[in-house]
């Protein structure tokens, strides 16, 4: 699942290379630091070090939706930075400066859902595959997949894992760009008169906040929407279970 995060974020960081050099207004461009690695896999590596310890399938799902929320978003920036038109707010629909935290784009909102599609389609098999390697047997006979019943398939439950994981996905990906829209640092460069992300700004001069919670960056927003995605595969499934009980 790492690797499904991974790999196809690299690639997509390499197209419009040259256009997004150009983006240095928003808090963070280039390769990824210590921090970004954090806020995107911090909440991921807890849940399977809680899993390798307890082989709790809620705290698979969880893995997967914090991975899943982290896709989405990165999906999201790096498709929605090259869309023609400017993004708009999420909150105001205003139109916003590209890769400013808070703005969204057609373009950029399909591949936000595709990202966590892609790790919920991903996701039963690494989960399968870990349960295998630790216990030697699936795990999707767990207590928290029998409500469905003994005479459900296994793809059923299956489809129910993607389908809960994608919206996960998708949950936190939205409230990453809500928190960027809202408590993320807005800060303003009165030098070069643009609004901005960062403090200094790209020209050198020092930047005031004009909206957010000052020491709130894009790094705690990412962090917050993993831990969103992750923390909303377990109502997610628990809904699953007791809509499919109530029809049995």
């Amino acid at each position: 699942m790492l690797l499904a995060f991974f790999a196809p974020s690299v690639a997509l960081s390499r197209i419009g290379k040259a256009r997004k050099r150009e983006l240095v207004d928003i808090g963070k461009a280039g390769a990824r630091d210590a921090l970004q690695v954090l806020a995107n896999g911090g909440v991921a590596t807890i849940c399977a070090v809680i899993w390798a310890f307890t082989h709790d399938f809620r705290w698979a799902l969880a893995f997967a939706g914090a991975f899943a929320a982290a896709t989405a978003d990165t999906w999201a920036t790096e498709i929605g930075t090259l869309a023609r038109r400017a993004p708009r707010s999420i909150l105001t629909l205003r139109p916003l400066t590209p890769g400013m935290s808070g703005g969204v784009t057609l373009r950029g909102t399909l591949a936000e859902i595709a990202g966590a599609l892609w790790i919920g389609i991903v996701a039963p098999f690494a989960i399968a595959i870990a349960y295998i390697d630790a216990t030697g047997s699936v795990g999707y006979s767990t207590s928290y997949a029998h409500d469905f019943g003994p005479s459900v398939a296994l793809g059923v439950v299956v489809a129910v894992v993607v389908l809960v994981i994608t919206l996960a996905g998708v949950i936190g990906s939205t409230a990453d760009s809500l928190l960027g829209a809202t408590l993320q640092e807005l800060r303003r460069c009165d030098a070069c008169d643009r609004t901005c992300e960062t403090n200094p700004h790209v020209c050198g001069q020092p930047t005031r906040l004009i909206r957010g919670i000052r020491g709130v960056s894009n790094d705690a927003v990412n962090l917050a929407a993993t831990l969103i995605g992750a923390a909303g595969t377990i109502p997610l499934f628990a809904l699953v279970q007791h809509i499919a009980t109530l029809s049995r």
